[in-house]
């Protein structure tokens, strides 16, 4: 194997320096580019992520005044309508139940009768108390209204449903029970105990109600 001997080494021209020295150069300024273009989009990603907890955050906000306001408006009315335990019951009728009406009916789900503030006795007792009921002849749809649903407003609509099956089934009525939850804002522990809970979740969007459900959602049925 041939040897290289210091009287061979030729040391490079000042011109091949500077061009090695300006590749070096090059590389450098194109690693910064792409730093800088990195760190700007990791800029912009983070910006875009505050700006959409912002808009979330203002939405939920505008949903909760805007259901305050409607209990305002009904508290005003109080001597009309009969005294302050009315209030929700009018929310529920005129607002909450022609939305939840007709995003079932986009569902193809059709209803025969509605009624707010149902009252369902066994033996003359009371059993249980639904904000709204939707029927049909072959589904009860039990619906809890709450302006901001706690967790412990979930298993206490649970166990409601439980209590509504055993009395149908004493008289023999086997038709389908499903539950939902309407809130004016949902927090997303909330939201999430619902859907596991099998109910269907609803929100205040506005003057309307908009359901919130995954795409996999499968309701259950009591």
């Amino acid at each position: 194997m041939p040897s290289t001997s210091i009287a061979d080494y030729k040391p490079s021209t000042p011109e091949e320096l500077w061009a090695i020295l300006d590749r070096g150069t090059k590389r450098q300024e194109e690693f910064e580019r792409r730093q800088e273009e990195f760190d700007r989009r990791q800029a912009e990603a983070i910006r875009r992520k505050e700006d959409f907890d912002r808009r979330q955050e203002e939405s939920a906000r505008q949903r909760e005044e805007d259901w305050k306001k409607l209990e305002n408006m009904f508290a005003e009315s109080n001597n009309e309508i009969g005294g302050p335990d009315n209030t929700l019951g009018e929310i529920v009728e005129h607002l909450v139940a022609p939305g939840v009406e007709e995003r079932f009916k986009e569902m193809g789900i059709l209803f025969e009768r509605i009624s707010s503030n149902s009252r369902i006795k066994q033996d003359g007792k009371l059993v249980a108390e639904v904000d709204l009921l939707l029927e049909n002849r072959e589904i009860i749809l039990a619906v809890e209204v709450k302006s901001k649903p706690k967790t412990r407003d979930v298993e206490t609509h649970r166990l409601r449903l439980e209590k509504l099956r055993k009395s149908y089934d004493r008289f023999g009525r086997k038709r389908r029970i499903l539950g939902a939850m309407v809130g004016a804002v949902f927090g997303t522990i909330e939201k999430e105990a619902a859907l596991g809970a099998g109910f269907y979740v609803m929100v205040q969007s506005g003057e309307a109600m908009k359901m919130d459900l995954p795409e996999n959602f499968v309701p259950r049925e009591w």
